[in-house]
């Protein structure tokens, strides 16, 4: 995986743009890695695509992150600072694993409650085919569906996901957060108005798009105000730093 240059970030954003969310971080992803076959950034493990993602928003943005969230309790909106590290599994970007060296985690195997149950990590894939709207339970279950290989009962009879006990269930949701840390990344926040406490899932993937896309907006506005100025095309001004292409613009707009 390699950063991406202003041109390569601004390709990505164009293709998309017209795709569903899922689609969106792959899309980021298979520009930063050209190396990988697309399907298989596809099929990895939502924590491990979430690991590259880090990386890459780094590359691109900074160690920087800026969050707004609303309080559940009175509506408050909250603004949040943090660092990528205090959202990395594996701390630092040098202690990050090797999503690219690394192989990838096989089915896992797990006991509990007379039950045998063997099950993959979701990836992509299974995110994907999850329908909109669904309630947070249904979502579950369906990903479950996807992600369950086997299940057999004190009996040793076969049972689908939908007839196991819902602390079977729970156990296997743990297991795969435990063995994917970074797909499920929790921010612990507290309502300064209120005081209301209450734990935030973080999705890089979405964060990262939206930061993109701001982005890649402010960046057609500039090349425009550019173009129209003086002529140029827009890899011309593409190949200007930021720092000379905000120069310009100031001149323009003096």
């Amino acid at each position: 995986m390699r950063p991406l240059s202003a041109q390569e970030l601004l390709d990505a954003w164009e293709r998309g743009s017209s795709e569903p969310p899922v689609g969106r971080a792959l899309t980021l992803l298979a520009a930063a890695c050209p190396e990988t076959p697309p399907e298989e950034l596809a099929r990895e493990s939502v924590g491990r695509r979430d690991g590259r993602l880090l990386t890459l928003r780094e590359w691109t943005f900074g160690p920087r992150l800026m969050s707004v969230a609303a309080c559940p309790a009175c509506g408050e909106r909250l603004e949040t600072a943090f660092d990528m590290d205090d959202i990395r599994v594996g701390g630092t970007a040098d202690e990050a694993p090797d999503y690219a060296a690394a192989d990838p985690i096989g089915p896992l195997s797990l006991s509990v409650a007379g039950y045998e149950l063997t099950f993959r990590l979701p990836d992509s894939l299974d995110v994907a085919a999850l329908a909109g709207g669904e309630s947070l339970d249904g979502a579950r279950l369906r990903l479950l569906g996807r992600c369950v290989l086997s299940a057999r009962g004190p009996e040793g009879d076969e049972t689908p996901p939908d007839r196991l006990p819902e602390a079977v269930l729970q156990a296997v949701v743990d297991r795969m957060a435990a063995a994917d840390p970074q797909g499920d990344v929790e921010l612990a926040l507290s309502c300064p108005a209120c005081a209301h406490a209450w734990p935030a899932v973080f999705d890089i993937a979405s964060f990262f798009w939206t930061e993109v896309d701001a982005w890649a907006r402010g960046l057609l506005h500039e090349i425009h105000a550019l173009a129209c100025a003086y002529g140029w095309c827009e890899a011309e001004i593409l190949d200007l730093s930021p720092r000379r292409r905000r120069s310009y613009l100031e001149l323009v707009g003096g």
